[in-house]
């Protein structure tokens, strides 16, 4: 292999890789501002306000208005493009004014700010908060310290702030909640700046390594799906679900590059056993110890659905599970280890959940996370899992909302050092909505990446294809071998979609990209019993 083409792969892996930044999270409300989100809650906001207070201590033009009207919970926030760093040195800081003739009550004369994990139902339940006593009628600058300073965690339970990696939202609050007493203030000159991230040492999960993009209409492909139907109680599945598991067309098929899993009511009798409801239980025919798996879906209604995108370790001693019946079954539940990706309730339309079930927990398990998502049932939605030797990372549409990362890794809180398989299912709880007809769990991928073989030390192969150069700002150009041409390039964004289709004709190709928007896009090359896939950044 030549020296460039080393050093352009060395270039892209390093470029993949999280680098070290700094995170600044600041605005003078004169322009100078990485913060885009601001928000009144149950209050008047205005964020280009003239300063009605010109001093030495505050010069600027420009300020936020908070004006809380006798709101009960009134206060302005933000959230973050990314998690909130605390570590030593690494204050928050504001200027506040409050004139005294902007007040009333007798509540206690003070500035809050609470960071909050936005992907919560409920983002306040584990929020921390810190509380500071202000002076009235002149500008001072507040600081606040989530290291050194004297902090309030709303749930007990929760670790210091430091340790937390799951804040990504900001809220100000002044004088207090739960009263409908007025508050005038005036807000300037925030600023945050977080602890430098450092070089990880985390895999780079790049490489497709097993998909169905359900290009085929008709059944699924049997070389990639198992049809788990086999009642493992005799005459019944787990957590008194009332539904049979069919290998029917009727429950999964595909159409036009969309896989349907119908959960329907129907009077069906299966092995004996007659049941008023059917839907499909899906084994994948694959199992992979680390890796990304990404699964774009579009989410049934009805109370009393309960559609699943979750994974069992392969040893699983489960009756009628595909390992099993492939002489794998080993190990009882939970020993073999759940990890579920993606769990949704039709009593709870718009949240969806992730969970780990260990012999540390299970059933009910404390390790769980997730957020709401306001489209689950109208739009599809990536959602994935990232799984390190030390770590699971749950997120959709790449917006985090869980991290499992116990701090003792043994086999009661880590059995995930074995392979695990996928499963996709609606199942059917006894409190179904009685006016419930059917619906369907709609997938338009499932995708599986695990780290390449390029390293970056030494090239272990030959690629097939060099996108070049990366960062791109406008054009990037696919070189290829000669036994690379016939070969189909799929363009993605990091939401799934496909952006553009072409086919290998020459040596090189070029992809006019300086209509897209900046960010990354997944190039897969597809042909010749080769599936590789390349990010791409464009600028």
């Amino acid at each position: 292999m030549n020296v460039m083409r080393k050093i352009f792969i060395t270039q892209l892996i390093l470029l993949l890789c999280f680098t070290g930044f700094a995170q600044i999270l600041q605005d003078d409300f004169e322009g100078n501002s990485t913060i885009d989100t601001w928000y009144g809650d149950d209050c008047f906001m205005d964020i280009s306000f003239t300063n009605p207070f010109v001093d030495s201590i505050n010069p600027s033009g420009t300020v936020l208005k908070y004006h809380d009207t006798g709101g009960l919970y009134a206060n302005v926030g933000f959230d973050s493009p990314s998690t909130i760093n605390i570590s030593d040195g690494t204050p928050f800081s504001l200027k506040i004014y409050v004139p005294s003739d902007g007040i009333t009550g007798n509540q206690p004369n003070q500035i809050s700010l609470k960071l909050q994990n936005n992907n919560l139902g409920q983002p306040w339940s584990t929020q921390s908060e810190i509380i500071k006593p202000i002076s009235l009628d002149q500008w001072q600058e507040v600081t606040f310290d989530f290291v050194t300073d004297s902090y309030i965690n709303l749930d007990p339970n929760s670790p210091p702030p430091s340790q937390r990696n799951d804040f990504n939202r900001v809220v100000l609050q002044v004088n207090g909640e739960n009263n409908t007493d007025h508050v005038l203030a005036y807000i300037d000159d925030f600023y945050f700046e977080g602890e430098e991230q450092e070089e990880t040492d985390d895999p780079v999960y790049d490489q497709l390594v097993w998909y169905d993009e359900f290009e085929t209409d008709g059944a699924l492909d049997a070389s990639k799906w198992f049809h788990q139907t086999l009642l493992p109680n005799g005459d019944s599945w787990f957590n008194n679900e009332i539904q049979h598991y069919t290998d029917r067309l009727e429950n999964t098929y595909v159409e036009d590059g969309v896989m349907y899993l119908v959960a329907k009511k129907e009077s069906y009798t299966d092995q004996g056993v007659t049941k008023q409801y059917t839907s499909a239980r899906l084994n994948s025919k694959f199992a992979f110890t680390y890796g990304r798996v990404e699964v774009k879906a579009k989410l049934p209604t009805g109370a009393g659905t309960w559609p699943a995108i979750w994974m069992l370790g392969k040893n699983i001693n489960e009756i009628g599970a595909y390992w099993y019946i492939e002489g794998y079954g080993t190990t009882n539940w939970p020993a073999c280890g759940e990890i579920d990706i993606m769990e949704h309730w039709g009593t709870n339309q718009n949240f969806v959940q992730s969970a780990m079930h260990t012999p540390s927990s299970y059933g009910g398990t404390v390790n769980h996370g997730g957020q709401v998502i306001p489209t689950a049932s109208t739009d599809f939605h990536v959602y994935a899992l990232d799984w390190y030797p030390d770590r699971m990372v749950f997120s959709v549409d790449d917006v985090v909302h869980y991290t499992y990362n116990p701090h003792v890794q043994n086999a009661d809180t880590w059995p995930f050092d074995e392979d695990q398989y996928l499963l996709l299912n609606i199942a059917i709880e006894p409190g179904i909505d009685p006016n419930f007809t059917e619906s369907a769990m709609e997938i338009e991928y499932v995708r599986i990446y695990q780290e390449g073989t390029v390293s970056a030390g030494e090239v272990a192969f030959e690629p097939q294809l060099i996108v070049s150069p990366n960062p791109v700002s406008n054009v990037a150009l696919i070189r290829s071998p000669a036994e690379a041409t016939g070969n189909s390039v799929f363009i993605y964004d990091l939401q799934g979609r496909l952006l553009k289709t072409m086919t290998i004709q020459s040596a090189e190709t070029f992809v006019d990209m300086s209509g897209w928007a900046p960010g990354i896009y997944l190039f897969e090359q597809r042909g010749n019993k080769v599936n590789q896939s390349f990010k791409v950044i464009k600028q």
